[in-house]
């Protein structure tokens, strides 16, 4: 190799170092800016649901929500399904010692097992949906399932053909008989000479449970029935399919689990609801509270079916508008009224 060469090759070795070095150090700038998140500890999610996430309501709901969080949040995630309130307490303390940051219990029954086991993990967040307990590291999340149920039950008092209407839910909680007697309210401000037939099936997984339910307020007149009971829903719009009823769903939207006979829905938006408390838990110092969410921060709402749409006459649609549009604003105020009488009475 010439002498020039030599020069040459040493000069392109040199300016490719310096080039690497250039990056290498606009690289770490970048770090250092924009925090490196190397160190970070892993932000991992636990779901505990009371039934199945293929019940396409409450359950299955909730999950789709655990997968925007991985998805949105790049969390770990993990989901088991509890039978009794031992398993409650039994997961909780396996995920708390497992290094869970937050874990949900799905369901007002699981409040009593957070608050014995959140004060032996301190490192984790446990949240029971539809519970009003809090601790330090306790929370509640509820939903303001009632709102929406008035308007379904607007739409149910004004389209009842027998003047006779139906609820059946899947055990008598305190959020279940508030979305109840809004339906009931809701029917009568349209129809106050409307029947409403209420029932519990004291299980939220037996489909032929709730069939055989709908069937007997069918019998005595239901032509409408607003149902809020999990996987026990799915036999109701077995029901409803048989008899040629009309029915609702709940939770999240089923109006294509029977589209000729499912009016509508009231759908929480789960995705939307579960990044909102798994954002706030990974970004803050946490402490508890209860989250509430409904129509005014637009988590909760009846989401009507298209294919239906025609049978619900443009007054009356105007009319369910409005109220919404006074719930969003908080001047509906009946809405608290139901929350209240709900409460007075215990399970």
């Amino acid at each position: 190799m010439s002498h020039q060469k030599a020069i040459t090759a040493r000069f392109v070795r040199v300016f490719a170092l310096a080039a690497l070095c250039a990056t290498t150090l606009a690289a770490c700038s970048k770090d250092a800016a924009n925090g490196d998140d190397s160190d970070k500890p892993e932000f991992r999610v636990a779901l505990l649901t009371p039934g199945p996430i293929s019940d396409k309501a409450w359950n299955g709901g909730a999950y789709e929500g655990l997968l925007s969080v991985r998805d949105s949040l790049g969390a770990s995630i993990s989901h088991i399904q509890t039978k009794t309130p031992a398993d409650f307490e039994e997961n909780f303390r396996q995920y708390g010692a497992q290094g869970y940051r937050l874990v949900i219990g799905h369901g007002f029954e699981f409040q009593v097992a957070a608050l014995r086991v959140a004060p032996d993990y301190p490192g984790t967040i446990y949240i029971c949906t539809s519970g009003d307990s809090t601790a330090a590291n306790v929370s509640g999340m509820n939903f303001a399932f009632e709102e929406a149920s008035f308007q379904a039950g607007m739409i149910a008092g004004e389209l009842t053909q027998s003047g006779v209407i139906g609820a059946i839910g899947g055990t008598e909680l305190p959020p279940v008989r508030a979305s109840f007697l809004a339906f009931e309210r809701g029917a009568k401000l349209i129809n106050p000479s409307v029947t409403v037939l209420i029932s519990y099936l004291g299980t939220w997984d037996d489909v032929a449970a709730g069939k055989e339910q709908a069937l007997a307020q069918i019998a005595r007149g239901a032509d409408i029935v607003f149902q809020n009971s999990d996987a026990a829903g799915l036999g109701i719009f077995a029901a409803a399919r048989e008899k040629n009823v009309l029915a609702f769903g709940a939770n999240t939207d089923q109006n294509d689990i029977a589209p000729d006979h499912i009016l509508g829905s009231v759908v929480i938006d789960w995705p939307k609801v579960m990044l909102t408390v798994a954002r706030e838990v990974q970004d803050t110092a946490y402490r508890g509270t209860v989250y509430q969410f409904g129509m005014r921060r637009d988590m909760v709402n009846l989401v009507l079916n298209p294919a239906l749409a025609s049978r619900i006459p443009a007054e009356l649609r105007a009319r369910v508008d409005s109220v919404g549009v006074e719930i969003r604003a908080g001047r509906f105020r009946d809405m608290d009224d139901v929350v209240r009488a709900a409460d007075r009475k215990t399970p």
